[in-house]
């Protein structure tokens, strides 16, 4: 059993804040995916079973509010027996700009009170999806900022976002982060995906590029050290014949 963790707040009143979009994301995932069962209350939250590729998932909204959500997902963890590296977490993360994302195995929690509760119980070692939200710019307003809603221009990339998030699911769950990582990239970011391409292509053999520092034959050519050729003697003799500086 894996486990996919949303973090958020629960009730309407939170339902559409930044601090939500955890809840968003695992929301999609459950719609994308027919497989899964109807909502249920269990584990002091909200949780849903189904199939993600070969693995079976379980996803998880905690609803004992943000502060309090290791709780929700320690019990889960130890019911099921599922080991922390078969636990991913979304959740916003305000040290990225809208629209990115990161994916990373343990750590700290970086501020961020879901995280602390999560570390509390269930350790460090588990695996983070963060989406980015931006930073009001000031730590007085971050409060009111993460619990307000996103703006209607939001949904230009939020709903990008949350779909690729869902339509890839099946790797989170078979632990495959990186290709997950890539395909969003390659779908929301194409251009930094084509950068990435090129410059591994780059160092290729073959490539235009190859040598130091992706410098062109020509390049190097013109920056290789001088032959030292021999100014006398037979060698130097031979040279001037076939050179033609010679005496004739």
């Amino acid at each position: 059993m894996k486990l996919i963790v949303g973090l958020g707040n629960p009730g309407s009143k939170y339902q559409g804040n930044r601090h939500n979009i955890g809840f968003m994301a695992v929301d999609e995932i459950h719609r994308h995916h027919s497989g899964f069962q109807p909502w249920r209350a269990r584990f002091q939250g909200q949780v849903s079973e189904g199939r993600l590729g070969s693995e079976k998932v379980l996803l998880l909204k905690p609803s004992t509010y943000m502060n309090e959500s290791g709780r929700s997902v320690g019990e889960a963890m130890r019911f099921y027996k599922i080991e922390p590296e078969d636990i991913v977490v979304l959740y916003d993360e305000l040290d990225l700009p809208p629209a990115k994302f990161r994916m990373k195995k343990g750590g700290g929690h970086g501020g961020h009170n879901g995280l602390r509760s999560m570390t509390a119980h269930i350790g460090a070692d588990y695996r983070r999806l963060r989406l980015g939200i931006g930073h009001p710019g000031d730590k007085k307003l971050v409060s009111n900022y993460v619990l307000g809603d996103f703006a209607k221009s939001d949904r230009d990339w939020l709903e990008p976002l949350l779909d690729e998030i869902a339509r890839h699911a099946d790797l989170l769950a078979e632990g495959k982060d990186s290709q997950f990582a890539n395909k969003l990239t390659l779908a929301l970011e194409p251009e930094k995906a084509q950068r990435k391409e090129k410059k591994s292509e780059a160092g290729k053999p073959g490539s235009k590029t190859t040598g130091p520092k992706g410098q062109s034959h020509i390049r190097q050519a013109r920056q290789a050290k001088p032959v030292n050729v021999p100014k006398s003697g037979p060698m130097a003799d031979m040279l001037k014949k076939l050179l033609g500086g010679g005496n004739s």
